[in-house]
């Protein structure tokens, strides 16, 4: 019987189905027919204290009743924890995560930003404070994604001047698509590969996995650009002025998505007590063997996720024959131990931008708007954070079935933006503006520098841009 006939007879997943599986090729093995297999799991499902002696059916008994017991003891809280909102005409959906969120019993404090929108359990966008837990989908899929961006010693005018040259770059020095890699021959080292991949069964697995992929950038929203970066301020690390730039947006690929499901399930096991609305919220204790697994293997696709962009941002310079000027990077999707309110907190940034006082981090527009280098303000309303970039305004297949890719063109080619390949699902129309997002957060941020992406390449996906 496969997972499905299980869960339609009412056995919930986790360790239940687990035993329930096993119960059957049990029975099975004991000569008992398939046929009448069903009818013993239905009847331990609606009355497991009869089976908890039993040879056959006990284990899945003693399961049951601790599952149904856990349910019975959830008490949510009486007054959600604090949180604050910026950014105006939010979506409800995000709202309501949000909402939902504070609703934990381990959650501290909330901050909502100006780029948010849904995602699984915490809304992109969503910052959470927790008590010594770790939340796993507030953390994220992509573990560690983050922007980086390295200021070249040539001329911003290559852009126009030398274009196939810095486009022969990127496609020469990264890779795009889900499962890109690289081919054995091909693969980049790093330190990172020396860390101890052994922290959990799932970093272990997939450290193969994630040397062919190391270097490169990824499907969906993630990109490899050169842009044109003014300078405002000179403390950003350069005098005023304008400069050749790449940035990248890109987090753990494949091993880090592997990590976030292993255990975003673990933990939806461990409290089956949550109702549905906070099911994707489930956390692991930092006291527990998962927590702390967790824990590592996060920390070491943090490790993994700066090794991509710093193999990217090498080699395109290296193929360049170009010197890095400046190099800034930040990252999001993410939980860090942080002191706020005289507290050791966890604090998830999932789609936000680290913004400690003086902290420098990138915040990007799309590909046909503007992106801006800022300084935090340290706002401890705000858990000290921002948005990690505009934010969607609206989903992919509403993008894929309002566009055509002859809008998209004319208005790249109004805004001087030259794409390479990308989906229609990410075209700039998709995403808020990001003038608003930044105008909405000024007590977060300050902007030291503005970015203007000229050359353009995502991952192709459905329909490509015509020549």
């Amino acid at each position: 019987m496969n997972a499905r006939k299980l869960a339609q007879l009412g056995i919930p997943n986790g360790e239940a189905m687990k035993l329930a599986g096993t119960a059957v090729r049990d029975a099975r093995q004991m000569g008992i027919p398939k046929r009448d297999i069903p009818d013993l799991l239905a009847a331990v499902v609606e009355n497991p204290s009869d089976y908890t002696q039993d040879a056959l059916l006990g284990d899945l008994a003693n399961a049951l009743l601790s599952q149904q017991t856990a349910v019975s003891e959830f008490r949510p809280r009486t007054q959600p924890a604090p949180y604050h909102i910026w950014g105006r005409n939010l979506e409800k959906g995000s709202l309501d995560q949000m909402a939902n969120a504070v609703q934990l019993p381990v959650a501290v404090r909330g901050a909502l930003m100006p780029d948010a929108h849904v995602g699984y359990g915490l809304p992109i966008g969503g910052v959470l404070a927790t008590r010594n837990a770790v939340i796993p989908y507030a953390v994220g899929v992509d573990i560690a994604c983050r922007m980086k961006m390295t200021v070249l010693d040539l001329s911003p005018h290559v852009i126009r001047g030398e274009q196939k040259r810095l486009a022969n770059a990127i496609e020469a020095e990264t890779r795009f698509g889900i499962g890109a890699g690289f081919s054995r021959q091909q693969r980049r080292d790093h330190p990172v590969l020396e860390e101890d991949w052994s922290v959990s069964s799932i970093t272990q697995r997939g450290r193969d996995k994630a040397w062919e992929q190391l270097g490169t950038s990824g499907s969906g929203n993630h990109f490899v650009e050169f842009g044109v970066l003014e300078v405002f301020d000179d403390e950003v690390g350069l005098p005023q002025g304008q400069y050749l730039a790449l940035l990248s947006h890109s987090g753990s690929r494949g091993t880090g998505a592997a990590v976030c499901n292993h255990y975003s399930k673990l933990a939806m096991d461990l409290h089956p007590e949550l109702p549905k609305q906070l099911r994707h919220l489930a956390w692991l204790d930092l006291n527990s063997d998962p927590g702390r697994e967790y824990w590592a293997a996060m920390q070491l696709m943090g490790l993994y996720a700066a090794a991509n962009h710093a193999l990217i941002h090498k080699h395109i310079a290296k193929n360049l024959g170009a010197k890095v000027l400046l190099d800034i990077e930040n990252h999001h999707n993410f939980a860090w131990k942080e002191e706020h309110d005289g507290e050791t907190v966890i604090v998830h940034r999932k789609g936000a931008t680290p913004a400690g006082r003086g902290v420098l981090g990138i915040i990007p527009g799309s590909m046909g708007a503007p992106g801006f280098v800022v300084r935090g303000l340290g706002n401890e309303t705000a858990l000290q954070s921002a948005a990690h970039g505009a934010g969607r305004r609206m989903s992919r297949k509403q993008a894929m079935q309002s566009y055509t890719w002859s809008e998209v063109k004319r208005f790249l080619r109004e805004r001087d933006v030259t794409l390479l390949s990308a989906g229609l699902d990410e075209v700039p129309m998709a995403y808020k503006d990001i003038h608003e997002v930044m105008a909405a957060q000024s007590d977060l941020v300050e902007v030291m520098a503005r970015f203007d992406p000229r050359l353009v390449k995502m991952a192709p996906h459905g329909e490509k841009p015509e020549d």
